[in-house]
């Protein structure tokens, strides 16, 4: 009886084989791009974990130098005869033919013992790490380094992305950086009785374990890609829940038949969810493979991204890890559920003796509209209250997630409204029929249609984030980047002489004086600027007080970043503490995006007076003619080419960075309308099956084919066009969640927001045109509909 059941049931989807195709492509595809962003996760926490497992990046206390960039070993030493128990690690770059390869020196005798757990392979041991000389390095890297460096290379997948690790000795050879450290970590467990650190050395400072703040940026860019994973798996869930209500509705005939031969109720249902588990399972297959090629294809842009926005090195190879592909294949089979839920649950309610017509699936239901119009009022209104008294990046994300969802809700309400109105607008008969049979058919389109709202409006929303992130960071970086030329020297010692050079030959002239520092509980870089013409005139602040920059020229206040303020709670005329025995009022808060440690901006004579030891290593320089400037100091002065970087350069690799930062969005952005796309197109052919009795009387009464083709074009394209028109304002409301809410929460920052007609004009053209293209085979085919099939639906006519 099973096996009976079972082939009756799998029969409606060998008659009916473009809703099969329909909810296995509509199953795979949102099962692509949520796998995809879920393999491209993996792969970079993957990645991060390695990095800290290695490195001990963000496990451990650490002690850095208070001013300079290297740690004197001697000071080392007297920490550890003092008693601390600390570990020296040297870090630098040395340069391939296939770029810069990070080299970390450290002591396995003295290492923490969570860092370093390289193999030792290929009859390596400690002796050799020790003494002769070993490098450990991920594949590309050891090739890399392969004929660079003396040392013997060994292959270790464990070991981070672009880090070769080695001993401290080794490092120090290879970095030419004798009795040099760059830090020293802290063990987790001290003896009792030590020295204060900052006796024995005064010259470091102590950076508490996870204070970086890469790590807060990372979480929060992952989030975001998989919350955009996440809405388009929903929008690929729409079709799934279209194509599996339609078939449900069209077997009710079946369901009783076989109800009334004896198969029980729970046999029945037991065996539906059998098949759509096996469904599940094989579009789940395929989507988890496209989604492999998607992250493939993604993944080298997101790993240059978190290098060069955040220092997060990300392999750019991708791995077939569990975590991502059985989340893909879970997520398939729970999306099939929750899709098939509705119509299991109407099937389990139905009476034996229902009658054996379908209802029309496609019926107006003005009842179920007002239901849903009802709940979207409601998730609005918790949204409004988010908005009001919410806090946090998980309730920011569920403002977003009430915005979208109860946006799509009320879509089939607002249809319904619209249509009426045009229906009373219409003054031919004809027209009045168009307008009620749309109306007809906007509950069976409603799934289709909310798919291309929610698709729409993340267009809108994300390309109005990225735009006005866009224009607020080229502003941002013809700020920062007045300068026409920016020097760098490795020596403090030549910095006097560059000084006095440059002071003769330039314009105007700025030392780079900063240090780590932690200002009201917040890692801080701490900067002395010199106060002139290029601050006065280019600077400007988000929020500022009277006399910015002649306050912070005599010493008496401070500018500190949005960042800062936020994080630690302070703004303009608040008092901060900037150095010991030294607080500040702030007197300006500026914009310092893409940077996910603090800054705050003090004079150069209070900043030398703090630090009297620190020379500056970089200049910006104002000239008006920077190629005869640097002609003039590379020629005359001996100043090396690659000490010199022109703000040009600097710049272009600034908006490199940030294209690179949102092509992932900007991909999934063209998906996501892909998959709207497809939507419209097999609701519009699997309505076509049950259209035929709704156009056969237009027919009758005089109307062609062919018009009726293009009434059904036209009537999916004024949807589309509707819809669309109702997700641009929806849009712009995800971007200013987006730019007030979530960034704040996630980075710190609050950008504006820009208005951006022009491409919502070219969006929705294209909209237009995805559902144009969408519904024109479903019009091509009623166009050529056969009259016979027409003639059919009159033969029981009485």
């Amino acid at each position: 009886m099973i096996a009976t059941a079972l082939t009756a049931l799998l029969s409606h989807w060998r008659c009916n084989r473009l809703q099969f195709f329909a909810m296995i492509a509509g199953l795979a595809l949102a099962t692509a791009l949520w796998s995809g962003v879920q393999a491209i996760n993996a792969e970079a926490r993957a990645s991060y974990d390695a990095a800290a497992a290695t490195l001990g990046e963000g496990q451990f206390d650490q002690l850095l130098p208070r001013s300079g960039e290297k740690i004197d070993q001697a000071t080392y030493i007297a920490l550890r005869r003092a008693g601390w128990q600390v570990s020296p690690v040297l870090e630098g770059r040395v340069r391939t033919e296939e770029g810069r390869v990070r080299v970390v020196g450290v002591d396995p005798l003295t290492a923490p013992g969570t860092i370093a757990p390289v193999g030792m392979q290929e009859d390596s041991n400690l002796d050799d790490f020790l003494t002769r000389g070993v490098l450990f390095a991920a594949p590309d890297v050891a090739e890399a380094l392969s004929g660079v460096v003396a040392q013997r290379v060994i292959t270790d997948p464990s070991v981070a992305p672009g880090v070769a690790l080695t001993d401290i000795g080794v490092a120090q050879t290879l970095l030419d950086a004798d009795n040099q450290l760059s830090r020293l970590i802290i063990a987790p467990t001290q003896p009792l009785g030590l020295p204060d650190i900052a006796a024995v050395a005064p010259d470091l400072v102590r950076q508490p374990a996870q204070d970086a703040g890469a790590d807060r940026l990372t979480d929060s860019f992952h989030l975001n890609l998989t919350a955009f994973g996440l809405l388009s798996f929903a929008v690929g869930i729409f079709i799934v829940h279209g194509t599996i209500s339609l078939a449900f509705e069209q077997r009710r005939s079946m369901v009783r038949t076989l109800r009334a031969l004896g198969v029980p109720l729970t046999t029945l249902i037991g065996l539906m969810i059998s098949e759509l588990v096996v469904f599940a399972v094989l579009a789940g297959g395929i989507g988890v493979a496209l989604g492999y090629v998607i992250a493939a294809v993604l993944l080298p842009n997101v790993a240059a991204t978190l290098q060069g926005l955040y220092g997060a090195s990300v392999a750019g190879t991708l791995q077939l890890r569990p975590e991502w592909w059985l989340s893909g294949m879970a997520i398939a089979v729970l999306g099939t559920g929750f899709a098939a839920s509705g119509a299991l649950w109407n099937i389990a309610q139905m009476p034996l003796l229902a009658s054996a017509r379908p209802r029309a699936w496609a019926v107006a239901s003005g009842e179920t509209a007002r239901r849903l119009g009802a709940v979207a009022l409601v998730l609005l209104v918790i949204g409004t209250g988010i908005t009001i008294w919410g806090q946090g990046l998980t309730l920011a994300f569920a403002l977003l997630a009430c915005l979208l969802i109860g946006a799509a809700l009320i879509l089939p309400l607002l249809l319904r409204s619209a249509v009426m109105l045009a229906d009373g607008q219409a003054r031919s008969a004809m027209w009045q029929w168009f307008w009620a049979d749309t109306r007809q058919q906007v509950p069976g389109m409603s799934l289709a249609l909310m798919a291309l709202l929610l698709a729409t409006a993340a267009n809108v929303g994300v390309s109005t984030m990225v735009s006005s992130f866009r224009v607020t960071f080229v502003d941002f970086l013809d700020q920062r980047l007045a300068p026409e030329l920016f020097i760098r020297i490795e020596d403090p010692a030549q910095s006097p002489y560059l000084e006095a050079i440059l002071l003769s030959e330039a314009r105007e002239v700025l030392p780079l004086l900063s240090v780590e520092t932690e200002i009201a509980g917040v890692p801080t870089d701490l900067f002395g600027v010199r106060v002139g013409p290029t601050y006065r005139e280019n600077w400007l602040f988000l929020d500022e007080a009277e006399d910015v920059w002649d306050r912070v020229e005599t010493g008496n206040a401070v500018v500190v970043s949005e960042q800062l303020a936020r994080r630690a709670g302070i703004w303009t005329d608040d008092l901060v503490t900037v150095a010991p025995g030294l607080s500040l009022p702030i007197a300006a808060i500026v914009a310092d995006y893409g940077n996910p440690l603090g800054q705050a901006l003090i004079s150069e004579p209070l900043f030398r007076n703090l630090y009297p030891d620190m020379q500056p290593l970089s200049f910006g320089v104002r000239s008006n003619d920077p190629t005869a400037l640097r002609n003039v100091l590379t020629e005359e002065h001996g100043i090396p080419e690659s000490a010199i970087t022109d703000q040009s350069r600097i710049k272009a690799f600034s908006l490199g960075v940030f294209e690179r930062t949102f092509t992932v969005t900007g991909a999934l952005n063209v998906l996501t309308l892909a998959v709207a796309a497809f939507a419209i197109l097999m609701s519009l052919l699997t309505l076509a099956s049950i259209r035929v009795p709704q156009l056969a009387p237009a027919w009758a009464l005089g109307l062609t084919r062919r018009r009726l083709g293009q009434l059904e074009l036209l009537r999916a394209v004024v949807l589309a066009m509707v819809t669309t028109v109702l997700a641009i304002p929806l849009g712009l409301m995800l971007a200013w969640v987006l730019l007030s809410y979530v960034n704040v929460e996630a980075f710190g920052w609050k950008l504006p927001l820009y208005l951006f007609p022009g491409h919502y004009a070219v969006l929705t053209l294209f909209a237009l045109l995805a559902a144009a293209l969408a519904a024109l085979w479903p019009a091509i085919r009623l166009a050529r509909t056969p009259p016979s099939d027409l003639l059919k639906v009159f033969a029981n006519d009485r």
